[in-house]
This record gives structure tokens, C-alpha cells and sequence, in this order.
């Protein structure tokens, strides 16, 4: 296995880690909205970075969701398609990790775990083919 296929298999799992976390707090009653949009917008990092570092792009430390959809776009235009629904999620980052006057609606949060899933398909069909064989076990 090539460095580039391992990192990014050590990103795929992380940004795992971050989804079912995300999962899992809105099935807690009642659902932690906060903790679980800060952990999609986790994931959807991650997995930016997973595809990434699969095709051997150095990238800055950013968090912003449609600056790292816009760096896989360079290498597959498909990308584009998700910058308009990843962008809001980018202050996920930091508006709920903290105290502060609202949590977020359960129903924001649930479409963006479908955001989330769809980032995750892409990603994950993009480095099955370059091997012919899914990078990480789905759950």
C-alpha cells in the first residue's frame, strides 16, 4: 500500500470516528445537537483531507469546508457540486463548541449528516477507484 493510500485510510477513519459520533449523539434523548454538527463538520474535513492526501496535494491547516472542496475540485470537478451545501457547514467548526444563546435545530443537523453522506460516498468511490477496492469498511 502507498504512503498517500495509507494516510488517507488514517483519515477515513478518523473522519469515522467523527460520523458516528455525530450518529450517536442525536440518538441520546434528547438528541446533543451541538456536539453533533461540530462532529459532521469534523467528518466532512476529514474526508476533504482523506481525498487529498490520496492524490498527494500538500494542504494547509484549514477548516474551512469550501476552500478544501475547492482543492479537490482541482482534481476531480465532481467536487463542485457539494461547495454550496459544505460551505454553511464550515462555522459548525466553532459556533457550537462553546456556550452560547441556541443549539442548532435537530432538523439542520440531520440534513447536514445527509451532507455528511454524501461527501462520504463521493470520497470513498473516488479512492475505490483508483484500487479497485473500497480504502475503509463501511458501516
Amino acid at each position: 500500500m502507498s504512503v498517500e493510500r495509507q494516510a488517507a485510510c488514517a483519515w477515513l477513519a478518523k473522519a469515522d470516528h467523527d460520523r458516528r459520533t455525530a450518529i450517536a449523539a442525536l440518538e441520546q434523548t434528547p438528541p446533543i445537537t451541538d456536539t453533533a454538527a461540530f462532529h459532521v463538520q469534523q467528518a466532512i474535513e476529514k474526508l476533504f483531507k482523506a481525498f487529498l492526501v490520496s492524490v498527494g496535494e500538500v494542504f494547509e491547516r484549514v477548516h474551512d469546508l469550501e476552500v478544501l472542496c475547492n482543492a479537490c475540485a482541482q482534481h476531480d470537478p465532481v467536487f463542485l457540486a457539494l461547495r454550496t451545501r459544505v460551505a454553511p457547514l464550515t462555522a459548525y467548526a466553532v459556533r457550537f463548541r462553546y456556550p452560547g444563546p441556541v443549539d442548532p435545530p435537530l432538523d439542520k443537523v440531520q440534513e447536514a449528516i445527509d451532507v455528511l453522506e454524501e461527501v462520504r460516498q463521493l470520497v470513498n468511490d473516488r479512492l475505490a477507484d483508483d484500487s479497485g477496492s473500497r480504502p475503509h469498511p463501511s458501516r
